[in-house]
């Protein structure tokens, strides 16, 4: 007896035996929670998120709003409702909560509000185009929105009728006089995007722009595109002025009450955006690019004087881009998360001037939010081994305390290897930082094959964060030593940088890729009989540039790849005047950078994977590689999604996804160590 009782305690005491983590892999990814965008109380004592869990089997997720004291402490489950309910923004006064959903008989999302103490959620939008990007006035009362709209029906019922009409009609044929047609995964139609006002009660909506001469950018707008003056009197938003090919994104202000919109920043042909108010009202705040036609031009923080009119740059000279921002309650300074050397570090600006100070380090920070009362500060977290989770942040110090925790215990059981950032000289002899990713219990003293992830953009470098979509702790538990380098073009080190492979697409990123090949050949645990690389979007684009080239690569993978540069004119941006030339003007140099024009020299099996509803790397590109390589008899394969578009977002597609990577991975470099 007495033996069995010491094995019992033998047993409860020994690590060894307590269960092993599981393997990180696509299925157990699904199965963790997603935590959205914050919105945080004036007085900062809570925090509003979307929390959403995916159903695999039924191929959805549901998604909730659940309050967050800043404080700790548990939270409370707003909404429980079979549709999604999504965007959640708490009203100045901290009483009602507005948010997005889509019940009962609704065709699209509609705004709903419900009070902060409890109670059901009343709808206060029914528009048949849908509602979306809610912001409270100042006076707790009134709520803004965008919507589309046909510019020519006065009454939401016309408009419903219109809609309905179409839905209807045997005739399908789409007509435009003027681009774009298509962004992303949808097609553009003849309405026009503008802002409406309702109150809680839900009266008749006004709009203040739909005779202001100006409307929103139709493209992609959102919470980003408008804001309200902190006496409710005026609207800033962004709109395009430009010509049919030639966009030129400015920042317009009108009246609540309607009237002519007057354009701030008419003399700038670049992008002008994220217009933000100071709680003060004296300044307006927005981004502002300078090159025209370059989406990756750094984006300067600007600061308007709404009494004298004169606009300023904080902090000129600073070699980063601040996209978007948030004021402090005293209107002295702001915050912004920044894209910064492989990490984004939460920064603040004074408005007085100097340098801006990062306040962060280490893992990457988002989506901030303020108290409009405290200087109370929220954002997600996030890093490789960590999906995006909610925290309180030291505005001082930067350290963070989680808040979210709902995925904590389903990592605790999963295996992920060790994370580091390296460097190593790629073109030009420049640094170029690289992370590598290691699978669990990693043996140095082995041999293991390397998966050389290439990211997409290009002008989207790679930080510490979580990725839903090629997540290197899935590839690593697979086997395999993975690592996502940050060639020439990234983001995050420099305009100059970021520039650098402009129009040349190909030839910095390649050698930077071929110098990553050579770092891991140095490795003593690397088999270089055991490489493979791979990558989607502008990814894809250099995996088939590699294609085309010598390298030291088994197999490529190539996801939405620019492979033809020619008929990449028929994406969603196709119609816009190019930065540098056309291929009319400049043929035999635009050939040169097409991957296309290298198929004499394609032997690498690849895998082509594209999805029918991709507008910005029409289908047509796969399907062109593909058949290319059957005809030169290389060993490939085409897997085809006809419902997902430029990315694999589906639970159900997404595992599959995961599957056909690895098994052509491990056809040609086998898993493990040796």
């Amino acid at each position: 007896m007495l033996r069995t009782a010491a094995a019992v305690l033998f047993l409860l005491a020994t690590p060894a035996l307590a269960q092993a983590p599981q393997p990180m892999t696509a299925e157990a990814m699904w199965g963790l929670e997603r935590v959205g965008d914050p919105d945080l109380s004036p007085d900062g004592r809570f925090a509003a998120v979307a929390i959403t869990k995916f159903d695999v089997k039924e191929n959805r997720g549901l998604s909730d709003i659940w309050l967050y004291p800043t404080a700790g402490g548990p939270p409370r489950q707003m909404t429980a409702h079979p549709a999604n309910d999504s965007d959640p923004i708490i009203s100045p006064d901290g009483r009602w909560l507005a948010f997005l959903s889509r019940r009962g008989d609704d065709k699209a999302n509609q705004i709903y509000v419900m009070a902060i103490d409890g109670g059901e959620a009343v709808r206060v939008t029914n528009i048949a185009g849908g509602a979306s990007a809610p912001k409270w006035f100042p006076d707790s009362n009134r709520i803004a929105f965008l919507t589309r709209v046909w510019t020519d029906l006065t009454s939401f019922e016309d408009q419903a009728k219109r809609q309905k009409e179409r839905e209807d009609s045997k005739m399908t044929a789409r007509t435009w006089d003027r681009g774009p047609i298509q962004h992303w995964d949808r097609w553009i139609d003849d309405r026009a995007v503008h802002v409406y006002i309702t109150d809680r009660a839900g009266t008749a909506p006004t709009s203040p722009t739909r005779e202001s001469g100006a409307g929103l950018d139709v493209r992609d707008p959102g919470a980003g595109s408008f804001d309200i003056s902190p006496d409710g009197a005026e609207i800033a938003f962004v709109g395009d002025s430009g010509a049919p090919n030639r966009p030129n994104i400015d920042v317009f202000t009108v009246s609540v009450s309607g009237g002519p919109a007057t354009n701030l920043t008419k003399p700038n042909l670049a992008g002008d955006f994220h217009p933000r108010y100071s709680p003060d009202g004296r300044f307006l705040a927005f981004a502002q690019r300078t090159i025209e036609g370059f989406y990756a031009d750094r984006a300067k923080l600007m600061l308007r004087d709404r009494r004298t009119g004169a606009a300023r740059e904080l902090a000129p000279g600073w070699d980063r881009s601040a996209p978007s921002f948030v004021w402090t309650p005293d209107s002295t300074a702001l915050f912004t998360a920044i894209d910064d050397a492989a990490a984004s570090r939460i920064y603040r600006f004074d408005v007085r001037g100097g340098s801006p100070r990062a306040i962060t380090a280490g893992e990457d920070f988002s989506s901030i939010a303020l108290g409009s009362q405290a200087l109370t500060m929220v954002g997600l977290r996030q890093s490789f081994s960590e999906p995006p989770t909610l925290v309180r942040i030291d505005p001082q110090s930067g350290r963070a305390t989680e808040l979210t925790t709902g995925n904590d215990q389903a990592l605790s059981g999963l295996a992920m290897g060790k994370v580091e950032s390296v460097t190593y000289k790629g073109a030009n002899n420049a640094d170029i930082q690289m992370w590598v990713i290691y699978p669990p219990g990693f043996d140095p003293t082995k041999k293991y094959p390397v998966f050389l992830i290439l990211h997409g953009g290009p002008h989207n470098g790679i930080t510490n964060a979580w990725t839903w979509r090629w997540n290197a702790h899935v590839f690593a538990n697979w086997g395999y030593v993975v690592a996502w380098h940050n060639f020439h073009g990234s983001s995050g080190f420099g305009q100059a940088f970021t520039d650098s492979i402009n129009p040349d697409w190909a030839t910095f990123p390649y050698t930077d890729t071929l110098k990553a090949a050579d770092w891991f050949k140095a490795q003593p645990w690397t088999d270089p009989d055991r490489m493979v690389a791979g990558g989607g979007s502008y990814g894809g684009y250099l995996a088939s540039i590699l294609l085309g080239r010598e390298h030291p690569f088994k197999a490529l993978i190539a996801h939405a790849a620019v492979f033809n540069s020619f008929t990449q004119i028929g994406n969603d941006g196709g119609g816009q005047k190019a930065r540098h030339y056309e291929f009319w003007e400049e043929p035999a140099a635009f050939a040169a950078r097409s991957p296309h024009t290298a198929a004499a020299n394609f032997k690498t099996p690849t895998l082509v994977i594209h999805g029918q509803l991709d507008y910005r790397v029409p289908v047509n590109h796969g399907f062109e590689l593909f058949n290319i390589l059957q005809k030169k008899g290389v060993d490939s394969r085409l897997v085809y999604y006809p419902d997902e578009n430029h990315w694999i977002l589906k639970p159900q597609n997404s595992i599959h996804w995961y599957g056909e990577v690895k098994n052509w991975v491990s056809r040609y470099a086998a898993p493990g160590p040796r």
